[in-house]
This record gives structure tokens, C-alpha cells and sequence, in this order.
């Protein structure tokens, strides 16, 4: 990876690569667009990827310089309809990206992997059948094994992917999963270090965070152990409905 290159360089970069592929799907990506994306958290880039897998276009959202960096400030976020576009309570994922957002936008350089991964990597639709089992009475991982599925479908094989097309050399995660960090280092990506982000619970996600604790392994809080400051904070509901997260 040449240094000089900048993030606008990288679609002609890649217009011809292919590669062996990452991981048991041997999945390659190529980056195809880069384009400006100021946002209300911060200004941003935004590169959007192709992969030969499934067709699904997974995008990078990158603040500052990041090609060739060490220690990148980066988030893996897994798309989240219901709580990203639709503002759900049921989840914490529209809090944990625009936190990851604002919280990059303040450092020199970062990044979040916007990750085509719905519901665990199980799909939308299969995600709302778990849902409706959830409201008999299921937790996340008994619905998600009751339709068949695994607790968690997800690969990251295509982040570790991303994050080589663009240049990054080690990383600093934003996150309570230990699958993720994992999934990163068995795909060659460095990962020195790693920073909390706990969420306030409210009453309709309580449930659905004391099961990833305790059922999926969560670096979360539930049992009376000192908290970090975003977990004491409550949830604030903006004039247009949704929370948000100071």
C-alpha cells in the first residue's frame, strides 16, 4: 500500500483486483466510490464496497487520514434497520452509531464499518420472525436457535478485507463483543486495544443487553459492578422521538 495514495484514489486502485479472498467464503471486496458525506456528528467520507460473495455493498464511513495508519480509532457496525433508520427502543444500535460517530469525528482520524449484517447476519425478515418469537417470550439466542440459526450468524472476513483495502495497519476497537476482536485478529488485522461503548439501557432493550451479557458473552454490566459514565446517563428522547446519546 503506497502512502501517498489518497482514499479518492482508491476506486481506480481497485478497478481490476481480485484477490484469493478472505476467510471460508473467500470473500474479496473492491472499492468502488468515495465520496464527501458531512453528517450532523462530523465530516466524513464515505467508501463504498463490492464484494463477490452475496452482492451486498458494505460501506466505510472515515474521518481524517486513515491509509497506512497505526491505532485507528474504528467501529464495526452491523446495519440495523429497525434501530437505525426506524429509531426502535427494542436495540441499542442507533445509540452505539451515532456515539461511535461523534466520538471518531472528535479524534484525528477513525472510521466505522457499516456492515451488511442484519439481525446477527440472519437477514431482516428473519430477524422480525425473531422478534415475534421474542415477544412469547424467547431471549435474542433462543429465537435466533429456534429459527434454526446460530446466536450470532455474523463474519467479519469482509471487515478484515476493508480494512486492508484501506491501508489501515492496526486498530482500536470501539466495543463490548469479544467475537469481534476475535474475528478481526483470525482475518491478520492487529487490534491493540479496545475502548468500551455501553449504552443506556431503557426499559424495552434492558432485557435484550442482559442477554447479550450473559448468554453471548457482552463485556456488559448488570450486577452492581462500578459502571462507566455513559451507562449512568439516561435516555434522552429528542422533540423528533428518537434518543440520542450526549
Amino acid at each position: 500500500m503506497a502512502e501517498t495514495l489518497n482514499l479518492t484514489d482508491l476506486p481506480e486502485r481497485d478497478r481490476e483486483h481480485q484477490c484469493e479472498g478472505y476467510g471460508a467464503a473467500r470473500i474479496c471486496v473492491r472499492i468502488v466510490a468515495v465520496a464527501d458525506l458531512p453528517t450532523r456528528f462530523g465530516h466524513f467520507q464515505i467508501v463504498g464496497f463490492w464484494n463477490n460473495r452475496d452482492g451486498k455493498e458494505h460501506v466505510a464511513i472515515v474521518h481524517g487520514e486513515v491509509i497506512g495508519r497505526e491505532d485507528v480509532l474504528t467501529r464495526l457496525h452491523s446495519e440495523c434497520l429497525t434501530g437505525d433508520a426506524l429509531g426502535s427502543l427494542r436495540c441499542d444500535c442507533r445509540d452505539q452509531l451515532a456515539a461511535a460517530m461523534r466520538r471518531i469525528a472528535a479524534e484525528e482520524s477513525g472510521l466505522v464499518l457499516y456492515l451488511r449484517q442484519e439481525g446477527r447476519g440472519i437477514g431482516l425478515l428473519n430477524k422480525l420472525r425473531a422478534y415475534a418469537l421474542q415477544d412469547l417470550g424467547l431471549d435474542t439466542v433462543e429465537a435466533n436457535q429456534a429459527l434454526g440459526f446460530r446466536d450470532d450468524e455474523r463474519d467479519y472476513a469482509v471487515a478484515a478485507h476493508m480494512l486492508h483495502s484501506l491501508g489501515v495497519r492496526s486498530v482500536r476497537l470501539l466495543t463490548n463483543n469479544p467475537a469481534k476482536i476475535a474475528g478481526l485478529t483470525q482475518h491478520g488485522v492487529h487490534v491493540t486495544g479496545r475502548l468500551p461503548h455501553v449504552m443506556p439501557a431503557n426499559p424495552h432493550n434492558l432485557f435484550y443487553l442482559q442477554t447479550k451479557a450473559t448468554r453471548s458473552g457482552h463485556w456488559l454490566d448488570f450486577h452492581g459492578k462500578p459502571h462507566l459514565p455513559e451507562q449512568n446517563e439516561p435516555v434522552v428522547v429528542s422533540a423528533e422521538g428518537a434518543e440520542t446519546v450526549d
